[in-house]
């Protein structure tokens, strides 16, 4: 029996992806490009996409790697897939964008 807790989802969302981590032998950047490529294949929301950008900021994945994987699997998918999956891919950039500004303006405050 598992011990109770108040985010079970989120809990077993982290916990399947370590063991995806520890079990798989991709280099970082291929790992996150082949998770963004299935994001968009699966019509992922901008949240899935949001847990993807601090990741992919790590290893160092450009904006160009990015459109190179939406155009390589926009002949499977579809345009309409690769469409959507690029509008969510900028609003969770917004949302990073907005999150890390609010954490800044915080840091500023507490330091005055």
């Amino acid at each position: 029996m598992s011990i109770a807790s108040e985010t079970p989802v989120l809990d077993t969302i982290a916990a399947m992806t370590v063991d995806s981590l520890e079990r798989c032998g991709l280099s970082p950047d291929t790992l996150i490009l082949t998770r963004i490529a299935a994001l968009a294949a699966s019509d992922a929301p901008p949240i899935s996409y949001l847990a993807h950008i601090d990741p992919a900021l790590r290893t160092g994945l450009t904006v160009e790697q990015l459109q190179d994987v939406l155009v390589a699997i926009a002949p499977i998918v579809g345009t309409a897939r690769v469409m959507t999956a690029a509008g969510n891919i900028a609003s969770a950039l917004g949302v990073a964008i907005a999150v890390a500004e609010a954490e800044i303006e915080a840091e500023v405050e507490a330091g005055s």
